[in-house]
């Protein structure tokens, strides 16, 4: 039996960077993890993989629309798949590879296998029992089922299967419009297929500024994506080859059918906790299955400790990656900080959407005096140049004291350029701040400060 300072079950991004923060700060470590790579759902099947095919499907883009307006002739380049599937391997590869490494220079084991905690202080993984006098649940989420819809990851696929179709489909249906379904969407839709998202909801991207939702359907639209709100998906078929979507508008209460290739159900994600015997154990959970900690990311069972998608919170690898440096410093006896207001959230489409903090709707619900600076992308002389000019950058404003309490930004580089206006939050700054801050000419970044201007006495370029 081996015997640690702190066992960290999982190594997603919150269990990997929790891990090699604890060994950082002088804690004997070690990480359980089931799969044969780490890295958990993010870097296998998740944020990584898909990033390496929208980025690859927008190249296609570029060459199919903008090369020859640039002087560059030539045939279009035709799409090798079996070719974009290997690169994308070969990303993840990368990855994988370097937490290794990272844990090997960190001295953290990696205790291979599923685990479970069978009592306080104990870790069991396989038939070896370790003991730990923190364990740190980082199990993060699967897929949400679609109740009447089974999953076959060939036709009927969740994002993982989504990753590795076979072919690039004639025909795809995405059920839900969150992230997970316009990402891929947007990357079936520039690879030729036909795109129908068929969304519960009225608007796509529920919860994200109002605005910003409008105009970023209908910039997907003019891509080619077909958008029906307002349904409710009573059913999948699953046919030899093909699938049959049933849903039922809301509006008239009428049905409809559709046939595609490939169904891909992206109704958003849950806790994976199965298997980790916390129930057994008297770990309190949330009604969602949510493991349910205290402001320390502490259970109500001492020494146990939980972070990232398993808990409430937005499911993001970023916020399990803060959470997961936080709870390293509290195991350490030092004081954890998450500032839950400043959690950016990107969608890699093209253009890229980025927001952080608060939004017109959520500003308005509170009651609280706002101004707005807006800035499009149009005015924007690197954006022109680069054929990115659609979208702008909104900026929120306290009215009285012009501090920023939210951005979006739907444009270029959207989520890169967002995190001058987290740290700008971070450090309580006001638009003005930002405005009065000299940008470099000609950058995308330009946007944020005209829009900063904007919270004032106007922008310069509009």
């Amino acid at each position: 039996m081996a015997s640690y300072d702190v066992i960290v079950i999982g190594s997603g991004p919150g269990g990997y960077v929790c891990a090699i923060r604890c060994a950082q700060l002088g804690l004997k470590t070690a990480c359980v993890e089931g799969r044969e790579t780490l890295g958990g759902t993010c870097l296998n099947i998740g944020c990584i993989p898909s990033k390496a095919l929208l980025h690859a499907s927008h190249m296609l883009h570029e060459a199919e629309e903008n090369f020859a307006k640039m002087g560059l002739k030539g045939k279009a380049p035709s799409v090798d798949w079996s070719q974009m599937q290997a690169y994308k391997d070969d990303v993840i590869g990368q990855n994988t590879k370097g937490i290794e490494f990272l844990f090997k220079k960190n001295k953290i084991d990696w205790l291979k296998g599923w685990g479970s905690i069978p009592e306080a202080g104990k870790v069991k993984v396989g038939d070896d029992v370790h003991e730990a006098k923190s364990i740190i649940v980082a199990s993060g989420s699967e897929p949400s089922a679609l109740k009447g819809v089974e999953i076959d990851e060939k036709v009927v696929v969740t994002s993982e299967g989504a990753l590795a179709l076979s072919k690039v489909p004639k025909k795809m249906v995405v059920i839900g419009a969150g992230v997970i379904g316009l990402e891929l969407g947007s990357v079936y839709a520039r690879l030729g297929a036909e795109v129908e998202v068929i969304e519960f909801l009225d608007e796509i991207t529920p919860g994200m500024d109002g605005e910003v939702a409008k105009s970023f359907r209908r910039i997907l639209a003019k891509q080619g994506l077909n958008f029906t709100l307002g349904a409710a998906v009573q059913g999948v078929e699953a046919l030899k080859t093909k699938a049959k979507v049933t849903y039922k508008l809301k509006k008239d209460d009428s049905e409809h059918t559709v046939d595609a290739d490939v169904v891909l159900v992206a109704t958003g994600r849950k806790p994976y906790t199965d298997g980790l015997g916390l129930k057994e154990l008297g770990v309190e959970m949330s009604e969602r299955g949510q493991v349910k900690v205290d402001k320390h990311w502490a259970t109500n069972v001492k020494g146990v400790y939980a972070i990232g998608d398993c808990i409430d919170g937005p499911m993001l690898a970023h916020k399990a990656e803060d959470e997961g440096m936080a709870v390293a410093e509290v195991v350490a006896g030092k004081a954890g900080h998450v500032n839950y207001g400043v959690i950016p959230g990107v969608i890699y489409t093209h253009p890229e959407v980025a927001n952080v903090g608060e939004t017109e709707e959520s500003l308005k619900k509170a009651g609280r005096a706002y101004k707005v600076g807006k800035f499009s992308f149009m005015g924007n002389a690197r954006a022109k140049a680069n054929f990115s000019g659609e979208g702008f950058v909104k900026i929120l404003a306290d009215k009285e004291t012009d501090r920023i309490l939210g951005a979006h930004i739907i444009g270029p580089s959207a989520g890169d350029l967002i995190h001058e206006l987290c740290v700008a939050m971070e450090f309580g700054a006001a638009a003005e701040d930002v405005a009065l801050t000299c940008h470099a000419h000609p950058t995308y970044s330009e946007a944020v400060r005209e829009a900063a201007l904007a919270c004032g006495d106007g922008p310069i370029h509009s």
